[in-house]
């Protein structure tokens, strides 16, 4: 005797038209996923097993030998010292780029909130000035700025305070890179978290100050909490980026002077370029780098998604 289930199933269907029928969404999502795979999931496949690998550059494939484990080895017993120095200052500059950039963008954006006056367009215009260049043009740009003989940043604070930098010597190039990044997406910040306090209703607020409530408590517990997950929002965003930073770094100090802002992405060019040209190893870098943004961003998500 058939169970109703049993009796309303077709018999000739297979298990694929089963789950389409269960799942009608997904025939609508499929091309996406087909493009992710081919454009994702294989290049990442292609990694991982040419990070197995003595591949160098310019090698026909068939001489390539299976080395296992080693190029990975080598990398964390210290054989390459400056990768250590490459996820130190990167990782460093993930923390102060995000942190910093997280609350001036607050700060300004609680400012433009705060006040409406008649060139309020304008300013939200030049914030957008710096989002709409490229991060080579951009630094392109603050090395011509940082130049320590004929750059204006050093004419006028030798004008004003009589005090000359070599903003790219090796004390300094790290912090230079940094600075061309916070000037570049502060207002990237700044304009996700205005957004955010433009949507946020009025009535909290209202209520709060009726009940005798200073700014500081209604920051700390209206604003925040209803802006948590833009706020993790913005700093996943933030501290992605800058841990895979290349571009700004790379027109500013190609990596020097010595390997003072070799960041992991610059450190995997330089392996695996034409001067040294060690594709397995710059693969088995590639993949430290993809854990780490992976491990950072799925951090982030999982606050975000946390209930207060």
């Amino acid at each position: 005797m058939l169970s109703k289930s049993q009796r309303s199933k077709p018999q000739n269907e297979n298990p694929f038209q089963s789950y389409l029928k269960r799942n009608p969404q997904t025939k609508f999502i499929a091309p996406a996923m087909v493009v992710m795979f081919l454009l994702s999931i294989v290049p990442t496949l292609f990694l991982f097993v040419i990070s197995l690998t003595n591949y160098q550059l310019g090698w026909d494939f068939s001489r390539a030998k299976f080395v296992g484990l080693n190029n990975f080895i080598r990398l964390f017993s210290g054989a390459d010292p400056d990768f250590w120095n490459s996820i130190y200052i990167s990782i460093l500059f993930m923390v102060l780029a995000t942190a910093i950039e997280m609350t001036v963008g607050f700060l300004v954006a609680m400012l433009l909130n705060s006040s409406e006056f008649k060139l309020k367009s304008i300013v939200i215009g030049i914030l957008i000035i710096p989002l709409a260049m490229t991060p080579s043009i951009a630094a392109q740009m603050w090395k011509l700025m940082f130049n320590a003989e004929y750059g204006i940043i050093n004419y006028y604070m030798q004008l004003l305070f009589h005090v000359k930098v070599t903003w790219l010597s090796s004390s300094m190039a790290f912090w230079s890179v940094l600075i061309v990044d916070l000037w570049q997406y502060t207002p990237f910040v700044t304009l996700i978290i205005y957004a955010g306090l433009r949507s946020m209703p009025d009535e909290p607020y209202e209520s709060a100050y009726m009940d005798g409530a200073s700014s500081l408590q209604v920051f700390r517990y209206i604003t925040v909490p209803m802006m948590r997950k833009l706020i993790c929002l913005a700093v996943l965003f933030r501290a992605i980026d800058s841990l895979k930073l290349f571009d700004t770094a790379y027109v500013l100090t190609q990596g020097g002077p010595g390997n003072v802002t070799e960041f992991l992405s610059l450190h995997i060019y330089r392996m695996a370029n034409a001067q040294n040209g060690l594709i397995g190893r710059a693969a088995a870098i590639s993949l430290v780098l993809l854990v780490l943004v992976t491990i950072v961003s799925r951090y982030l998500i999982k606050l975000q998604r946390k209930e207060v």
